[in-house]
C-alpha cells in the first residue's frame, strides 16, 4: 500500500474552511465587534475553501496513482478497549466526496458574494457556509464511527442554522425546526444502529468492524413476534438506513425537504442538493460490507428509494415556486442513488451522486440567478421568455436540465441510465416494482423539468400580471420591471458547474464503475447479488452506452416527458388547465396538494399524540401520582401529625404538672398490675 498521503496535509482540508468561519464567524459580527468588514469576511472564507478544494485535487490525484490512507490523528478518550478517535481513512470514495464537497462549496462560496450582496447577515452567511463544509468534510473523510457522527450531526446543526438564516421570518423559523425534528427521529435510527455496532464488534474503526463482518452476519436473536430469529445485521442495517431516510430525504422522513427552501438560494444548492443530503447515500456505500450481508435490509432501501424516486417526481409537476419544482426532483434523484444502494449497485448509487451533484447544484443556483434577474419572484407562473434577458442563465439551465432527464452524452445520462440497468439486472424481490418506479420516474423528471423550463425561458412575457407580487425573503419586490442578467460573481459559477455536467460522466463512468478507483472502498458478494457483474458484461464503453442510449425506453420516455411539456405550455395551454379540472374535480390533485397529507398526519397524529402522551404524563404522573401521591401526600402526614402534637403543647406549666402526675400513675398502675 502506498502512503504518500500525508497527515498534515489532510488535516488541512477541514481545518482551512473552519479558520475562515471562525475569523468570519466571530470578527465579522457583532459576537465580535464587527472587526473584520464584509470584503474581508467573504475573502477569508473563500480563501479557506480554495485552500481544501486545491488539497482534495491533490489528493484525488494521489489516490488515482494508488495512494491510501487510515490512521488515527488524535485519540480523543479510552472507556475499557473502546477508543474514541479522529482519524482519516482516504480511499477512492473518499477523494471522490472531498472533491465534489470542495467544488460545490466553492462555487456556492463566489456565487453568495453576488446573490446575497444585500444582505443584513452576509458574513454571518460565509461563516456558516464554511462550518457547513469543514463539518462535511469531517463526515467523508472519518475512518470510525464517532467522527461519522459527530459530522453527521455537524451538517444537521448548521442546515437548521441556514434553513433558518432569516429568523424573523415565521415560514422560515417553522421550517427549520421541522428539518430539525424529522432529522432527530433518523439520527435515533442512526444511533442505535452505531451502538448495536460497537455492543457486538467492540470498536468503532470501520476496519475493524468489518474485519468482524462475518462474525456480525452469523449472530441472531429471539425474534419478539414470534417466528424465524431475525439476523443481528439486519437490524444494524436497518436502523443505519433509517439514520439515511433523514439526512438523505427517504419517504417518509422527506417532510424537511421541500419546506427547507425557505433558506437562502445558495444553501438550497449547497446543502440541500449536492452534499448534506448525500450523506446517507455516502454512509451505506461505505458500510457496504455490512450492508452486503442482509437481503432484507437491500429490499427493505429498495422499496423506500422506488418510493421517493416515483411519487416525490409526481408532486415536482404541481409545484410553481421554482425551487421547489427543484427540490422536489432532488428527493426523486436522491430516490434513485438509494434504489441503486439496494441492488448492491454501491457505485452507481455514488457515481450519481457525484454527477447530480454538480447539475444539480447548477440548476438551483441558475434558479437564484432567475429569481436575482426578476427582482425576487419565484413563481414560475409569472415568468417567460426570460432567454431574451439572461442568456448565461438560459444556457446554463438547459445543459442543467438535459442533464437531469438523461440525455445521452450528458453526465446525468450516464449514471441514471446505470442504475436502471443495474435494477434491471438484480434479483432482489423488490426489483421488480423498482425497475417500474425508476422508468416511470424518467417520464415524469423530464415532465417537470421541461415545464420548468418552459414557462420561465420561453413563451410569452407574464411579469406584469402577477396579481399578488409577494414571493422571496423581502417585502419590497415587485414583479413589475424587465429581467436582467446578473452579475460575473453569479454566472461564473454558472459556468463552472455546467462544464461537469456535461462531461464527468463521460470521462469517470468506466473507472468508477467498472475500474479499480472504488474497489477498495465497495464489497459486493458477487455470486448472491450478481446485478454489477452481469451490467459489467454488457458494458462497452462510454460513447457505445451512449449511443445506445438513443434506443432504449428510458430515452424515448424522457423525450415523450419533454415534448408533452413543450405542447401543453407553449403550444396549448388549454390542455393543463382541463387535465387540472379534471384531475381537481376527482380529487387526486387534493392529495398532491397537500403533499399525500404527511404533514398533516405528522402533524396531527404524530405531533398531537406525543404532545397528548407528554400532556397525559405530566397531569397524571407528574402533578397526579408524584406531586399529589407522593410530595404532597408526605408533607399533610407531617401537618396533620404535628397538629395533633400542637394541641397538646400549650406553655401552661400547671398542665405540664398534670400532665406528669397522669403519667406517674399510669406506670405505677401498669407495675401494680404486673405485679
Amino acid at each position: 500500500m502506498s502512503t504518500t498521503l500525508s497527515a498534515s496535509t489532510l488535516l488541512a482540508v477541514p481545518m482551512a474552511p473552519l479558520v475562515g468561519s471562525l475569523l468570519a464567524g466571530i470578527l465579522g459580527t457583532t459576537f465580535g465587534g464587527n472587526v473584520i468588514g464584509r470584503r474581508t469576511a467573504h475573502t477569508l472564507t473563500i480563501l479557506g475553501v480554495l485552500i481544501a478544494f486545491v488539497l482534495s485535487a491533490m489528493t484525488l490525484v494521489d489516490v488515482i496513482g494508488g495512494a491510501r490512507f487510515n490512521q488515527t490523528i488524535y485519540e480523543w478518550m479510552t472507556v475499557g478497549d473502546l477508543k474514541m478517535e479522529i482519524g482519516f481513512m482516504v480511499d477512492g470514495l473518499t477523494a471522490m466526496m472531498m472533491c465534489v464537497v470542495t467544488f460545490v462549496s466553492l462555487m456556492v462560496h463566489l456565487y453568495t458574494v453576488g446573490y446575497m450582496e444585500e444582505d443584513a447577515g452576509y458574513n454571518r452567511f460565509f461563516a456558516y457556509i464554511s462550518l457547513f463544509t469543514f463539518s462535511m468534510l469531517m463526515l467523508v473523510m472519518s475512518n470510525n464511527l464517532l467522527q461519522l457522527f459527530f459530522g453527521w450531526e455537524a451538517v444537521g446543526l448548521v442546515s437548521y442554522l441556514l434553513i433558518g438564516f432569516w429568523f424573523n421570518k415565521p415560514t422560515a423559523i417553522f421550517a427549520n425546526m421541522k428539518a430539525f425534528l424529522v432529522n432527530r427521529v433518523g439520527d435515533f435510527g442512526f444511533i442505535l444502529g452505531i451502538g448495536l455496532i460497537v455492543a457486538f464488534a467492540g470498536t468503532l474503526n470501520y476496519t475493524e468492524v468489518f474485519a468482524q463482518a462475518d462474525k456480525l452476519g452469523a449472530m441472531t436473536f429471539t425474534n419478539p413476534l414470534g417466528g424465524e430469529q431475525w439476523l443481528l445485521v439486519t437490524v444494524i442495517c436497518i436502523c443505519l438506513f433509517i439514520g439515511a431516510m433523514g439526512k438523505s430525504a427517504q419517504f417518509p422522513l422527506h417532510v424537511w425537504l421541500p419546506d427547507s427552501m425557505e433558506g437562502p438560494t445558495p444553501i438550497s444548492a449547497l446543502i440541500h442538493a449536492a452534499t448534506m443530503v448525500t450523506a446517507g447515500i455516502f454512509m451505506v456505500a461505505r458500510m457496504s460490507p455490512l450492508f452486503e450481508l442482509s437481503d432484507t435490509a437491500l429490499n427493505f432501501i429498495m422499496i423506500i428509494g422506488s418510493i421517493t424516486a416515483l411519487f416525490m417526481g409526481f408532486l415536482g409537476i404541481i409545484q410553481n415556486d421554482i425551487k421547489r419544482v427543484v427540490a422536489y426532483s432532488t428527493l426523486s434523484q436522491l430516490g434513485y442513488m438509494t434504489v441503486a444502494l439496494g441492488a448492491s449497485a454501491y457505485s452507481v448509487a455514488v457515481f450519481h451522486l457525484m454527477t447530480h451533484a454538480f447539475f444539480k447544484a447548477l440548476l438551483f443556483l441558475a434558479a437564484g440567478s432567475v429569481i436575482m434577474g426578476l427582482h425576487h419572484n419565484q413563481d414560475i407562473r409569472w415568468m417567460g421568455a426570460v432567454r431574451k434577458y439572461m442568456p448565461v442563465t438560459w444556457i446554463t439551465s438547459l445543459i442543467g436540465t438535459l442533464a437531469l432527464i438523461g440525455t445521452p452524452f450528458f453526465s446525468g445520462f450516464y449514471s441514471k441510465d446505470s442504475i436502471i440497468e443495474a435494477v434491471h439486472f438484480s434479483n432482489l424481490p423488490a426489483a421488480h416494482w423498482a425497475y417500474f418506479a425508476v422508468m416511470a420516474g424518467v417520464f415524469v423528471t423530464s415532465f417537470y423539468s421541461f415545464r420548468l423550463y418552459f414557462l420561465v425561458f420561453h413563451g410569452k412575457e407574464r411579469y406584469d400580471q402577477n396579481p399578488d407580487a409577494h414571493h422571496g425573503h423581502d417585502d419590497h419586490h415587485h414583479a413589475g420591471g424587465k429581467p436582467h442578467e446578473t452579475p460575473w460573481v453569479v454566472t461564473v459559477p454558472l459556468v463552472l458547474l455546467a462544464i461537469p455536467s456535461v462531461v464527468i460522466g463521460f470521462l469517470t463512468i468506466d473507472s468508477m464503475l467498472f475500474g479499480s478507483f472504488l474497489k477498495d472502498a465497495i464489497t459486493i458478494n458477487g455470486e448472491i447479488h450478481p446485478a454489477m457483474e452481469t451490467f459489467r458484461e454488457e458494458f462497452h464503453g462510454a460513447a457505445a452506452m451512449a449511443l445506445h442510449g438513443f434506443t432504449t425506453l428510458p430515452f424515448w420516455l424522457a423525450l415523450a416527458g419533454a415534448v408533452s411539456a413543450w405542447y401543453m405550455y407553449l403550444i396549448n395551454p388549454a390542455v393543463p388547465a382541463a387535465l387540472e379540472r379534471f384531475f381537481r374535480s376527482s380529487g387526486a390533485l387534493n392529495i398532491l396538494e397537500n403533499k399525500y397529507y404527511l404533514d398533516w398526519f405528522n402533524e396531527n397524529v404524530l405531533a398531537r399524540g406525543a404532545r397528548l402522551l407528554g400532556t397525559g404524563l405530566w397531569k397524571g404522573g407528574d402533578q397526579g401520582v408524584i406531586e399529589g401521591g407522593v410530595v404532597n401526600a408526605s408533607w399533610k402526614m407531617v401537618g396533620m401529625f404535628s397538629a395533633a402534637v400542637r394541641t397538646m403543647q400549650s406553655g401552661y406549666l400547671y398542665h405540664y404538672a398534670l400532665m406528669m402526675i397522669v403519667g406517674v400513675l399510669l406506670f405505677m398502675t401498669y407495675f401494680v398490675w404486673l405485679a
